[in-house]
């Protein structure tokens, strides 16, 4: 029997002695049991698998004949040195080491615990990276989960600090239009904050991490400041004033140019810098800069959407203001033109009255101008509300086509209605549904030439959905809309071609506030055309409790 040994296990170690030969399988057991292993010994592979399967050993002390084995413990495989099949037994997947046969008791201990310490130790590396890399992925879950710039940098560097149990970090970036500028340090408590004014001068700071950026290298530095990794490259000489006993500066940089540097330091403590760790670090510093790319991107559009709101409300003020002051005169001399036109105690000539005829088509379109424009610019705005009420609809129209037929009749446009069996009643603002349908029928005669028809037919239908509707369709028999153009006709101020070339008046608002009004409604409206035939408009409005809801 060997003698004790004084490698003694302080912890309960279990080793698996698997030897055919009996007197070497009880002297390797006995060297074990007396270092403090508990061991379970067996003579062949059966045996071996049963055990394997059983519980999981700290060490495997294996025959050649039986380490054809797969096992996640540790092996040491007993070989004959004189045999190169044995020796080329130990090449094997996992952590594996060899030992002459018959090993002695002390070296047999020795190289046992050294495989159990090896796995134990590679096991808490690999804890350690995977805590770091669940901290680290936390930081840029907490980067990514915002958008303010000077956040992010806080996060960033406050992470760093924690995670690396450093005492100093200090993240800037550069002038550059793809950043903001920033500055962010953290620093362990008792220590005072670095001065504001640090790195002042951007260029050296800028130079470094160009060359860092170029590289794809962090530097890392001692006490005495040698750079490792990074050949020439130096710490800006204001942070290697600091005296950090250990540091690491990583560039932060998109495309082909560096947008900042990020510096970790510890003061008093020399430190190596895994590569898993610089690895890790660079990654975050990736997440950093992408982050705030994208914030700088967000916060000005941000700006110019406020800017354009603003705009369209000094637009949407302006055309309130100065269509009220023109509605002011206009009222004026529509009242003064219907007194002369009605006064018979002393009438004015015919040919008089045909000016005055051309005065007041003309003031009633400057009219419905304002009354366009004022749409505009209430559009969309809590000033004009719906006011919802029961509106019967064939009233309306015979309202509106009724009030249009003075002009059909200059224009030489007859109108025929066409009204559903059914008195259709829809909860709708009356006032509004007027100019949806004044705007379509006085569009249908402008666009109409002399002996032409329109068409207003109401109807009733029902979807697929079960929604009823009430359908107003307006056809003529004018020029027409070619196809590549109807898409645009509800935009705002846009005339089609062919009305821009036949002087036929208009701004182009109509249609657009008509699209509004209906959807505001609840309602769809749709255009169908061909060139020389015609245009129909198609108002589709819900019934019943598919209705408008705002009051």
């Amino acid at each position: 029997m060997p003698g004790k040994t004084p490698h003694v296990a302080t912890v309960p170690y279990l080793a698996v002695v698997a030897d055919p030969d009996a007197g070497r399988r009880e002297s390797s057991a006995a060297a074990l049991e007396a270092a403090g292993f508990t061991v379970s010994a067996v003579d062949n592979a059966t045996g071996l698998s049963a055990l394997l399967e059983q519980r999981e050993p700290s060490v495997l002390v294996l025959d050649s004949s039986l380490s054809d084995v797969d096992a996640t413990a540790p092996v040491l495989v007993l070989v004959d040195l004189d045999s190169p099949a044995e020796v080329k037994a130990v090449e094997h997947a996992g952590v594996r080491d060899s030992i002459a046969k018959p090993p002695a008791a002390k070296e047999l201990v020795h190289r046992a615990t050294a495989l159990i310490n090896l796995v134990s130790r590679r096991n808490e590396a690999r804890q350690e990276a995977e805590t770091l890399r669940e901290r680290l992925r936390q930081v840029s879950a907490a980067v990514r989960g915002t958008n303010h710039p000077q956040q992010i940098a806080d996060i960033v560097v406050r992470g760093f600090g924690e995670t690396f149990g450093a005492d100093r970090v200090w993240l800037t970036t550069f002038d550059d239009d793809k950043v903001p500028p920033i500055t962010a340090q953290w620093h362990r408590p008792g220590l005072a904050p670095l001065p504001d004014g640090l790195c002042t001068d951007e260029g050296p700071v800028r130079r470094t991490a160009d060359v860092l950026w170029a590289r794809a290298e962090a530097l890392t530095a001692d006490g005495a400041f040698a750079p490792h990794g990074a050949g020439d490259v130096r710490l800006p000489a204001e942070l290697a004033q600091l005296r950090a006993a250990a540091s690491v500066a990583v560039p932060m940089g998109d495309g082909s140019s560096s947008l900042g540097i990020i510096w970790i330091a510890q003061l008093d403590s020399p430190r190596e810098w895994s590569r898993a760790e610089l690895a890790l670090i660079q990654h975050v510093a990736g997440n950093t800069v992408h982050g705030l790319i994208q914030s700088h991107l967000i916060t000005s559009q941000q700006q110019v959407v406020k800017q354009l709101q603003q705009l369209d409300k000094a637009k949407t003020d302006f055309l309130a203001t100065v269509n009220h002051e023109l509605r002011t005169p206009l009222t004026s001399i529509m009242a003064y033109l219907d007194m002369i036109q009605e006064n018979t105690s002393d009438p004015v000539s015919s040919e008089v009255h045909q000016m005055l005829d051309i005065v007041v088509r003309n003031t009633e379109r400057l009219r419905l101008l304002i009354e366009d424009m004022l749409s505009v610019s209430r559009n969309g705005h809590e000033q004009s509300p719906l006011h919802l009420t029961p509106v019967r609809l064939a009233r309306t129209l015979e309202i509106v086509t009724a009030a249009l037929r003075p002009l059909a009749k200059v224009q030489n446009v007859a109108i025929a209605t066409s009204m559903a069996p059914d008195d259709l009643e829809i909860l709708a603002d009356e006032v509004q549904l007027q100019q949806v349908f004044t705007n379509l029928v006085s569009n249908a005669i402008k666009f109409t030439p002399g002996g032409g028809q329109i068409d207003v037919v109401s109807l009733t239908r029902e979807d697929a959905a079960g929604t009823r509707w009430a359908t107003v369709s307006v056809s003529d028999t004018g020029m027409g809309i070619s196809s590549d153009e109807i898409a645009h006709v509800f935009t705002r101020f846009y005339r089609a071609s062919n009305a821009m070339s036949g002087a036929v008046p208009g701004t182009g608002l109509g249609l657009a506030i008509t699209q509004d009004i209906v959807q505001r409604h609840g309602g769809r409206i749709g255009v169908t055309s061909e060139l020389g035939v015609g245009t129909t408009v198609t108002v589709s409005l819900p019934l019943g409790a598919h209705g408008p809801q705002e009051i």
